[in-house]
């Protein structure tokens, strides 16, 4: 056997246990419980094997396993090897936790074997070397998910998300079947690696910019981007392994595409550009909507969003190592921060504060974001800040005003010493690990994923206008708390709390408030 197929044996155990799983009704079906966890470790074993046979063997793609381009084909490269660890890992953990978390549920087995047929569709994905496996796995995926969201259908407020998740999915499915068929034509093949070489070369002509334009709009509706986001919003009335599971390669999936097809997008700048604009715009709006949020829950799927804007943002400005590295990070941290997050309400709540709370004047910001800025222009030129594109120089100055506005609490009148050295140790620390982690993810990947081209009038433009607005969101959510007691303060933050109504405007126009219970 080809050790290139190789990437098809990794879902192979979760399939096993998904049968088992389905034919385990009643409550505390241990045995498929125990056999879902054995599965998942056992996946996650072979997906780290991956690791050493792309070391051994180096990339390639498997010969096809059907007929016609109509098949399985494995592709066996840095993108896929890193998704499939991830997908892997994190999916082990989640299905650990739906096992103690479902425990004495009446549907624990059907939940647990819709888990492991989700996962086992997004490995056959990340792991896909034709376009056919790529887009049936993408729909399988979307649809095992739904079964998931619909785990207490008694719920109306369920339905209404499900509903909503599966009007997205499908016309995400719908814009990726496009995509693949405007791929086919341009390339006159199905086999992923033959459409990376030929686009990599310049090859396609109008028909590849069509494929990347279907192909943007696939991942825009699948990675939930504004005006597109409410149904990731409403997941929490779903069990909570289900908001982590999404970290799986499954709300990143769209960033996935992306950055699998890299070569395709770059023959789009158009369509990269628009990227940046709905990308940006929506990590703006989830991030200042996250931080009107009450419930912990729903305040980290807020986050989500924002973070899946910020990716889409990467891959428009054709920075896609970095894309890869940042659905790596998120993924892992947001799947903890779920499964935690009943623990973290308890010592939040147990938390009581030592004395004032520290606000920052407008003298403490200017200062903190002219240090962040300073430290990030110092620490840079050592790792050759001179020599690098501007698009990475812009995405590392949107990341250390995230590091300006913790550094403005610790500059603030209240605030003790040791809070100040801490912030100035952490703009230390951003900056150098964003160089560093930045520098190892090209290395990485070069060969697989396209360097950043050199930018254009537009690209120019639309960085600029990428780092001003980040810049002044920061600046503005670093001063809110001064502007909090503003009667026009709160009417606004009654606004963000309900993200401007999008979400409710887009329930009407798909009549979402008028779900009922079907009998």
């Amino acid at each position: 056997m080809s050790v290139h197929l190789l990437p098809l044996l990794v879902p192979a155990p979760l399939v096993l246990a998904a049968v088992v799983a389905f034919r385990s009704p009643g409550v505390r079906p241990r045995t498929a419980v125990r056999l879902a966890e054995v599965t998942a470790l056992l996946s996650l074993l072979a997906a780290l094997g991956l690791v050493v046979a792309l070391m051994y063997a180096g990339p390639g793609s498997s010969q096809l396993v059907g007929l016609s381009g109509i098949g399985l084909m494995a592709r066996l490269d840095v993108v896929g090897v890193t998704m499939t660890t991830l997908v892997a890992f994190v999916g082990w953990i989640v299905v650990r936790y739906a096992g103690t978390y479902l425990d004495g549920e009446a549907r624990q087995g059907p939940f647990t074997g819709w888990l492991c047929l989700t996962l086992a569709s997004v490995l056959l994905l990340v792991g896909a070397g034709g376009l056919v496996q790529f887009v049936l796995a993408w729909i399988a995926a979307g649809a095992c998910l739904q079964r998931l969201l619909m785990f207490y259908p008694d719920r109306a407020a369920a339905r209404r998300a499900a509903r909503k998740a599966r009007i997205v999915s499908r016309l995400a499915d719908l814009a990726l079947i496009g995509a693949a068929v405007f791929l086919a034509l341009a390339y006159d093949t199905t086999g992923i690696a033959v459409v990376l070489e030929a686009a990599a070369r310049g090859e396609g002509g109008s028909l590849a910019v069509t494929a990347a334009g279907f192909a943007a709009v696939a991942a825009v509706l699948k990675s939930a981007q504004f005006p597109f986001h409410g149904w990731l919003t409403e997941v929490m009335e779903a069990p909570t392994p289900v908001s982590a599971l999404l970290h799986a390669g499954v709300i990143n999936a769209g960033g996935f595409l992306l950055i699998r097809f890299a070569d395709v997008m770059l023959l789009a700048p158009g369509v990269l550009a628009l990227l940046v604009v709905l990308g940006g715009f929506t990590a703006l709006f989830g991030s200042l909507v996250m931080l009107t949020q009450p419930a912990v829950k729903t305040s980290l799927a807020w986050s989500t969003v924002a973070q899946m804007g910020f990716m889409i943002l990467q891959c428009g400005l054709a920075l896609f190592p970095l894309a890869l590295l940042h659905v790596v990070a998120h993924s892992l941290y947001k799947a903890h921060s779920f499964l935690a997050s009943g623990g973290a309400v308890e010592r939040v709540t147990a938390i009581r504060r030592p004395g004032p709370v520290a606000v920052p004047d407008a003298g403490a910001v200017g200062r903190a974001f002219a240090v962040a800025l300073t430290i990030y222009v110092f620490i840079g030129l050592g790792f050759g800040l001179t020599h690098k594109s501007p698009q990475i120089i812009a995405l590392g100055a949107i990341l250390i005003f995230g590091v300006a506005y913790m550094l403005a609490q610790g500059f603030a009148d209240a605030a003790p010493v040791a809070l100040t050295r801490r912030t100035a140790l952490y703009a230390v620390l951003t900056s150098g690990a964003y160089f560093a982690l930045q520098m190892a993810a090209t290395r990485l990947t070069a060969g697989a994923l396209p360097a950043p081209p050199p930018p254009g009038p537009l690209e120019w433009g639309l960085t600029i206008l990428a780092v001003l607005s980040f810049g002044a969101v920061a600046v503005v959510q670093a001063m809110f708390p001064l502007w909090a007691h503003h009667p026009a303060a709160a009417g606004l933050r009654v606004h963000l709390s309900n993200g401007f109504y999008a979400n409710a405007a887009f329930d009407r126009l798909i009549g979402g408030w008028a779900v009922r219970r079907s009998h």
